[in-house]
C-alpha cells in the first residue's frame, strides 16, 4: 500500500531504515552497538538514498505512505531480531516451516478481508509469481534465517540493504534496463557501510544480540 500512496523512491529509502531500528531495539534490550556500527549503518543507508533519492511530499496521503514504509522497516528489524533469538535453539528448516506457514495463513486472511484478487491471472503472471516465491521467499528469506544465527542481527539487517542495488543490476541483466549511474557508487557506499558494521560486530562480545556484559 505504501507504494500506491507515496513515491517508490521515498518508500524504498524509508523501508531500508531496518538497520537503525535493529540497533535501537537491541539498545532497548541492553545491548549497546559500538559507534563504528552506527557509522556503518548510516553509511549503508546513505548508499540507498544515493541510488533511490528521497522525494518526500507534504500531502497527507504521501505522508501515510511514508509512515507505512517506516513501519515496514521496523517490522523487518523485528523479524531479524526474532529470527536471531529463535535460531539459537531451532534449526533453519523448522523455523522456516513454522514462520512461512504462519505468515502465509495471515496473508491469506488479510487478502480475504481486503478483497484482494487471488486468481484470474495469466500463465506468465503465475510463472513470475512462482519465480518470486522460490527466489525471494524460499531462497532469500531462508538464507537470511540461516545466516542470522552466526552473523547476528546488526550485520544481517545491514546486508539486506544490498537488495536495492542488486535489484538494479538484476533488472539490467533480465529486463535490459540499464542501472542508473548512481547504482555503482551507491553499491560501493553500501558495501563500505557493511564492512564497518562487520568490523564493529567482530569487536562486539555479543553478536547474536544478547545484552553485552
Amino acid at each position: 500500500p505504501s507504494l500506491h500512496m507515496t513515491s517508490v523512491a521515498s518508500s524504498t529509502a524509508l523501508v531500508t531504515t531496518t538497520p537503525i531500528w535493529t540497533a535501537l531495539l537491541l539498545r532497548l534490550r541492553g545491548h549497546r552497538p559500538p559507534t563504528l556500527a552506527w557509522l556503518g549503518m548510516g553509511l549503508a543507508i546513505l548508499g540507498v538514498v544515493i541510488l533511490t533519492g528521497v522525494d518526500l511530499s507534504a500531502s497527507p496521503r504521501a505522508l501515510l505512505g511514508d509512515a507505512l514504509a517506516l513501519l515496514g522497516g521496523v517490522a523487518a528489524a523485528g523479524y531479524v531480531l526474532l529470527g536471531a533469538e529463535v535460531r539459537r535453539s531451532v534449526s533453519t528448516t523448522a523455523y522456516a516451516y513454522v514462520c512461512y506457514t504462519t505468515t502465509s495463513v495471515l496473508l491469506l486472511m488479510t487478502c480475504l478481508v481486503a478483497g484482494a484478487q487471488l486468481g484470474g491471472y495469466g500463465g506468465t503472471t503465475w510463472l513470475r509469481l512462482a519465480v518470486l516465491t522460490v527466489t525471494a521467499q524460499l531462497l532469500g528469506h531462508t538464507l537470511i534465517n540461516r545466516v542470522v544465527k552466526g552473523l547476528g542481527p546488526s550485520v544481517t539487517s545491514t546486508a539486506i540493504l544490498l537488495e536495492t542495488p542488486g535489484a538494479a543490476l538484476i533488472a539490467a541483466l533480465w529486463l535490459g534496463q540499464m542501472p542508473p549511474v548512481a547504482a555503482y557508487p551507491a553499491l560501493a557506499v553500501i558495501l563500505g557501510g557493511l564492512a564497518l558494521v562487520i568490523m564493529a560486530d567482530g569487536k562486539n562480545p555479543s553478536p547474536s544480540g544478547e545484552p553485552a556484559r
